[in-house]
């Protein structure tokens, strides 16, 4: 199987899974978790740094998965997965109010595709694509996504109004993908 079709089959399993699990399917909830669950505390314990409270917040989004599943309608599901879980780290950081996130050297058992996407990225090279944007990108990506501020909180710590901040995001991130593109190896 070619690597664009493995990824198309990965993107049907989810749809169709998630599709079983909206009608209550418990098998088809545990195929999930087996496929998922690495990616989805793989990403907390990376933002977090915190075993204990890596594994509560994957018990949460897989409960919030099986609690509602008609959030997630079809696509692309690691992204989603990603997106959520990020956005419940989140919130656990917001609640212990911490300013800065220290990331652990502990890593998951398993070596999962989110982590083998990251190794390869190279620091440093991270670091020269940053520095190519224009400051007021780079400091709201670096603020958003290293600091774990909200967009909301941005635009209060920074008085640009909310659309404004998020389109420089969404911005930055397009030049780095663009100025990243070709760093990251195969997984």
């Amino acid at each position: 199987m070619l690597p664009s079709e493995a990824k198309e089959h990965c993107v049907e399993d989810a749809d169709r899974l998630m599709a079983r699990v909206r009608n209550r399917d418990a098998a088809a909830f545990e195929a999930l978790y087996d496929a998922y669950h690495r990616l989805v505390y793989g990403v907390a314990l990376r933002m977090l740094g915190d075993v204990s409270a890596a594994e509560d917040v994957t018990q949460a989004v897989f409960l919030k998965i099986w609690s509602s599943p008609n959030l997630f309608a079809s696509g692309n599901f690691s992204g989603w997965v990603v997106r959520m879980t990020r956005n419940r780290a989140l919130d656990v950081l917001r609640s212990k109010s911490r300013a800065h996130v220290e990331l652990s050297d502990q890593q998951p058992d398993d070596d999962p595709i989110e982590e083998r996407a990251f190794a390869s990225l190279d620091a440093a090279q991270v670091r020269m694509a940053l520095k190519q944007l224009p400051a007021e990108q780079r400091e709201l990506i670096e603020l958003g996504f290293f600091s774990g501020v909200t967009h909301e909180e941005l635009a209060r710590r920074t008085g640009v109004p909310l659309g404004t901040v998020k389109t420089r995001i969404r911005s930055g991130l397009r030049r780095l993908r663009t100025t990243l593109e070709g760093t990251v190896t195969a997984v």
